[in-house]
């Protein structure tokens, strides 16, 4: 028997992929198909935390922060005024970074404009390094929101657009958030 042509093979694959759409067709809302978007953004060359801040500038509903540094004033800026358009801004942040005075500095900043800040319990454990915005735009990486972060470090950036990822971000933000035993709101 011989192998396939690259015409067969073809036609094959546009049988299979008539298949699925018709089976998507008839199928309706039970098959789930997502449109992801990812960009990824590395420190210095990319400033990722310069894209970071865009996202900020174009919140609408609320925008979800847990970060163990953040210190930027590029930060702090988007920040507060996102606070001023209305958004539902809130920071959960590492009680042992406290012991910076930019990070102290940065977050009486944000305090002073009606931002909501809990820090944990437990010193060094926060590591993730997320953004959740507007249940659309979920952000990891290594990336700390700091200038060094921004400007010097070897650092990485994902900006993720899908519903359904930046939702289940969402609700781990909000299960720290609720979690009174580890968290505590830093006055």
């Amino acid at each position: 028997m011989t192998p396939p042509s690259l015409f067969q093979l073809s036609m094959l694959w546009r049988r299979g992929f008539a298949i699925w759409f018709l089976a998507a067709v008839l199928l309706g809302p039970s098959l789930e198909v997502s449109a992801i978007s990812i960009e990824v953004w590395y420190g210095p060359e990319d400033r990722p935390l310069e894209h970071l801040v865009r996202m900020y500038d174009r919140a609408q509903r609320y925008i979800f922060v847990a970060v163990y540094g953040l210190t930027s004033p590029l930060t702090v800026k988007a920040l507060v005024e996102a606070k001023r358009r209305g958004v539902d801004v809130r920071i959960v942040t590492d009680r042992e970074r406290l012991a910076d005075a930019k990070q102290r500095t940065a977050l009486s900043a944000l305090r002073e404009a009606g931002i909501p800040i809990k820090i944990n319990r437990h010193d060094s454990l926060m590591h993730l390094k997320q953004a959740v915005i507007d249940d659309e735009i979920n952000t990891n990486g290594s990336m700390n929101q700091t200038t060094s972060g921004n400007r010097y470090n070897d650092e990485r950036l994902d900006i993720i657009r899908d519903h359904a990822i930046a939702v289940k971000a969402r609700e781990k933000f909000l299960l720290l958030w609720n979690d009174h035993e580890r968290f505590r709101e830093w006055k």
